[in-house]
């Protein structure tokens, strides 16, 4: 942070990330990709790497939404198993674009909103047929919401206190027990019957 503003440095996001879940899953966050991708540990890599574009931060937190909701076996392989066709998709394949990447897209504006910056929704399609944009976004806007209602991902979870503490740490709730609840409502209502 600076002063009340709050800076979206791509280098502390990727320590934050690796300080966070190095340990238990041998995974390291990875900036400066042409394209993002997930590549599993190997022989020349003693650990497994989140590649995101660049040096965006929101590539990044698009990426961790991916991982954040990959098993143990699809972490095992490279791109977590999954298809990829790149852009100037035709409207079929766009459909089913939009069905993977429905989940994704909410977890990650999940961090966002965790983070305090825009969502920006991705048709990732530039140049093909971005068919039912509307009716994608209102998805994403709707698996957000059960998200928000019914809990993220562990991994998604956990990182989002993290980014939460980092980007908000002084409006971080604390869930109080009852006992100190009742405790304060004690003692309150003893300082009004004081006065």
């Amino acid at each position: 942070m600076y002063g009340d503003r709050v800076i979206h440095d791509v280098d502390r996001l990727i320590e934050l990330f690796d300080d966070t879940f190095f340990d238990k899953y041998n995974t390291r966050l990875i900036k400066g990709g042409e394209e993002p991708i997930y590549l599993p540990a190997d022989a020349e890599n003693a650990f497994h790497q989140i590649v995101f574009r660049s040096d965006y931060f929101s590539s990044a937190l698009h990426e961790i939404a991916h991982w954040c909701i990959a098993g143990a076996e699809r972490r095992l392989k490279k791109d977590y198993g999954y298809w990829y066709a790149p852009d100037d998709r035709d409207r079929p394949t766009q459909k089913e674009f939009y069905k993977v990447e429905e989940l994704p897209q909410a977890i990650e504006w999940g961090f966002c909103l965790a983070c305090g910056i825009k969502f920006n929704i991705s048709m990732d399609n530039l140049n093909g047929d971005k068919t039912d944009e509307l009716a994608f976004t209102s998805n994403v806007a709707y698996r957000l919401s059960k998200l928000l209602s019914f809990g993220f991902p562990p991994r998604a979870e956990y990182f989002i206190d993290v980014l939460r503490k980092e980007y908000f740490p002084k409006k971080v709730f604390t869930p109080k027990s009852r006992a100190q609840l009742s405790f304060e409502t004690t003692n309150s209502k003893l300082r009004n019957s004081r006065i």
